[in-house]
């Protein structure tokens, strides 16, 4: 039987506005702020794209290190800067911090004055929809779509040139919805909408509750992938074989496995191994880094355990004692956007010949976002009070209540379906025949366009 795989997230902004509401009516241009002039390089946005990833990555980790991960940071990034698109003041450079964007000089101009220069808006905005292009072109032979959609409260005041620019340059169009007299049917319209762009895979994205007859303005993003490798796994030698988990416990996962030539390094220090799993047409790939390198255990106290593989200071009850852990696990707790191109650099990914064992794998996993995009630096447009978000609609009191994203994933034989410099860090030295990839243990994994080196997805995978 053929099997397919899938990657799909969505993510969503919910509004609220503290003031009265005004009318439906559009206004014209929002309040001018200081003038900058654009520029940027393709370059460094997948540089921001990268680091914003290893970012929330971290803090995802730090409260949930024994967990599985997955997320989009692609899609997070692209709404974010939706947000952005209408943020002013401090709300704005907040923003642009946490981004990654206040590095890149000039890159922003947050004023435009009609509908018909949304480049005044900066290349930023602009460069999304030429990286995006460039990632998925119409010969690819595999499926990556995004979609972005507003819905706006029939009483609201938005400008003109925000939803014009929104729809030009990110491809979101506002739909009028009627948040206080239909709460209910507004929430089944979403979720509707939000299923039909995740091919069925993403359900029910707003539970019962989650909008209320104050939300003014719901800003949903939704990613949908499909791949397949270019080396397929054959079912036929997929085995049960048992998991490692992180409190030395053990799972039966069904294990794939596969014989070939694949990218691969092979790191000291931290120990552990990269594999670059390549879909269809080799434009798209899955960078795995697997701690150790799969005969290097050592025993270590739990409290000692717990600071070296989950970057905290007490052991959770459940590491309390003496527990197997692979030192090499302080790649999570080294991870930044040097080391991250460093040991995924292709200038050190050799081609080997490689046996490679790999879990099967679906997630599906839901997050609030707000603490974390707090803990970054992003903590004004929360705030009713502080958030200056003058650039959408000149209602007084607009702030974002609530960030959600959704994702979900499948690996397994037909691929995925959704969504360095040289030095001491690597061994030199003679290989056996095949080298053994041996993902049996925790792993990191991401999925990369290898042109614009550009993260779609990032996750890590604790327990199939």
């Amino acid at each position: 039987m053929e099997r397919e795989g899938q990657k799909v997230k969505a993510l969503y902004f919910l509004f609220r506005d503290a003031a009265p509401i005004s009318p439906t009516k559009l206004s014209t241009s929002p309040p001018e702020s200081n003038k900058g002039s654009a520029g940027l390089k393709m370059d460094s946005l997948s540089t921001a794209n990268v680091e914003f990833c290893l970012d929330v990555f971290k803090e995802l980790n730090n409260n949930h290190a024994e967990d599985n991960i997955f997320f989009s940071p692609l899609s997070l990034l692209y709404a974010l800067s939706m947000i952005l698109l209408g943020a002013r003041g401090n709300s704005a450079e907040q923003m642009k911090k946490v981004l990654h964007f206040n590095h890149i000089a000039e890159s922003l101009k947050p004023e435009f004055k009609d509908s018909a220069k949304c480049s005044l808006t900066g290349r930023i905005h602009s460069e999304f929809g030429a990286l995006f292009s460039q990632i998925n072109q119409p010969d690819s032979n595999y499926t990556l779509s995004i979609a972005n959609r507003l819905y706006g409260t029939q009483t609201m005041t938005f400008y003109q040139q925000y939803l014009s620019c929104s729809e030009k340059l990110y491809q979101a169009r506002l739909q009028a919805v009627d948040f206080q007299k239909s709460t209910e049917k507004t929430r089944q319209t979403i979720n509707a909408w939000v299923e039909s762009k995740t091919n069925g895979k993403i359900t029910n994205l707003f539970g019962k509750g989650t909008i209320d007859p104050s939300s003014v303005m719901v800003l949903v993003n939704a990613i949908y992938f499909k791949g397949q490798w270019q080396n397929k796994f054959q079912e036929r030698e997929t085995i049960k074989t048992p998991f490692q988990l992180s409190e030395g416990k053990s799972v039966i996962v069904e294990m794939m496995y596969q014989a070939g030539r694949f990218k691969l390094a092979i790191i000291k220090e931290p120990q552990m191994q990269v594999l670059e799993l390549p879909y269809v047409q080799d434009k798209l790939s899955m960078i795995i880094l697997l701690p150790g390198h799969g005969d290097s255990r050592t025993e270590l106290p739990g409290t000692e355990q717990a600071r070296l593989c989950y970057g905290v200071t007490t052991a959770p009850p459940s590491l309390a004692g003496a527990i197997q852990c692979s030192a090499s696990m302080t790649i999570e707790k080294r991870l930044n956007v040097k080391t991250f191109h460093k040991w995924t650099s292709s200038s050190n990914m050799m081609e080997r010949d490689v046996e490679v064992h790999l879990p099967r794998f679906k997630l599906e996993i839901k997050y609030e976002l707000n603490s974390l995009l707090k803990s970054l630096g992003m903590t004004d447009v929360f705030h009713q009070s502080k958030a200056d978000l003058s650039g959408m609609s000149p209602a007084k009191g607009l702030y974002v209540s609530k960030v959600i994203h959704k994702s979900y994933v499948d690996v397994n034989e037909e691929g995925t379906e959704a969504a360095a410099a040289t030095g001491d860090n690597f061994v030199i030295k003679r290989l056996p025949i095949r080298v053994q990839f041996m993902a049996n243990h925790p792993f990191l994994f991401f999925i990369r366009h290898t042109g614009t080196n550009t993260i779609l997805f990032c996750g890590k995978l604790a327990s199939p």
